[in-house]
């Protein structure tokens, strides 16, 4: 048993339900490593989980993806021995911690040339960027795609990422100053939803054709914009909450819009298809940032007593990039 310290939450609600412990760590059950975090990520899921939006038992800890060193090998473990240096983006939830207990097969080795900062910011985000942009819509060269909240966090890596792939990328934003951002990170065009109709731009934009596939973490706010986006038979992809969920929705606008398609996935159900299914998905993501076709934009940095400011900031769209924690 090791005492740590560790964020957690008594009940759901605002950032004011978080708070720094002491508590203790067990041992890596089977099939588990212990990774003692040199960074943490701070990601949207996480205000989710910490409201209640997406529940989990209480009380509870809070984070999805840190790295670190492996301190500890629980039985059955080979992939991973003591001192390897890792990252992770997995449940249980509990990442906001000195050191935490994941499943190995969530877990990746960080290759030489990947900084912890990098690793802990890049997993969740770009390993969601990986399953949108190369399974579940297949980006290829000449397509354009639309990308809401392109100064975000999966934004900026999706962005980078789309546009390697030869993809004409429109992001949306929300000031000057993330549209400059989202243009340094791949976006060729950039809409400023806050001032202008964006189903209107995209169509001025794309010669009246639309897109493709739009990808929306935004939710309710951007949720028609989005479908009157897209081309007949287009898909959108919604993959989170920003601005709340997407609720009553009826079908028969899917027909009237165009016959389109919706999907709502996630990370975890593409990482669960095979057994090393998490582990190529991390190489192709290692692949890019090391290529230098993807850069990893670490923006803000706080430590772990912090955390509740971090989430303010992320709530309050204050952030750009990623966000880490620092125990």
């Amino acid at each position: 048993m090791t005492r740590i310290k560790a964020i957690r939450i008594d009940r759901n609600g605002g950032p004011e339900t978080m708070s720094l412990k002491e508590v203790d760590l067990g041992a890596p059950k089977p099939g588990e490593v212990t990774v003692r975090a040199k960074a943490i990520g701070v990601n949207f899921i996480d205000t989710y989980h910490r409201s209640g939006l997406y529940p989990v038992g209480l009380p509870s800890g809070l984070g999805m993806e840190a790295a670190g060193v492996v301190e500890a090998v629980g039985e059955g473990v080979t992939q991973f021995a003591k001192g390897d240096r890792v990252a992770y983006a997995s449940g249980p939830v509990g990442a906001y911690a000195e050191a935490h207990n994941v499943a190995a097969a969530s877990a990746a080795k960080i290759p030489d040339g990947v900084s912890d900062e990098e690793a802990a910011s890049m997993m969740l985000k770009g390993l969601t960027a990986q399953f949108l942009l190369r399974q579940t819509f297949k980006v290829e060269k000449g397509q354009t795609i639309l990308w809401h909240a392109a100064a975000g966090g999966v934004g900026l890596i999706a962005c980078q990422w789309a546009k390697h792939l030869g993809a004409t990328v429109i992001g949306t934003t929300s000031s000057d100053e993330k549209a400059a951002i989202a243009r340094a990170n791949g976006c060729d065009h950039v809409i400023d939803y806050t001032k202008e109709d964006v189903a209107e731009r995209v169509k001025e934009i794309t010669g009246g054709k639309k897109v493709p596939v739009v990808y929306d973490g935004v939710g309710k706010a951007t949720f028609i914009g989005s479908l009157d986006s897209l081309a007949p038979l287009g898909l959108l992809v919604s993959f989170g909450n920003a601005s709340g969920p997407v609720t009553d929705v009826n079908l028969g606008i899917l027909a009237q819009k165009g016959s389109l398609y919706v999907t709502r996935p996630t990370m975890f159900h593409y990482a669960a298809k095979s057994s090393t299914a998490f582990q190529e998905m991390a190489d192709d993501l290692f692949a890019v940032v090391k290529s230098g076709a993807v850069k990893i934009g670490v923006n803000q940095r706080y430590s772990l007593a912090e955390a509740a400011r971090a989430h303010l900031d992320l709530e309050g769209r204050k952030t750009t990039g990623a966000s880490v924690l620092i125990p």
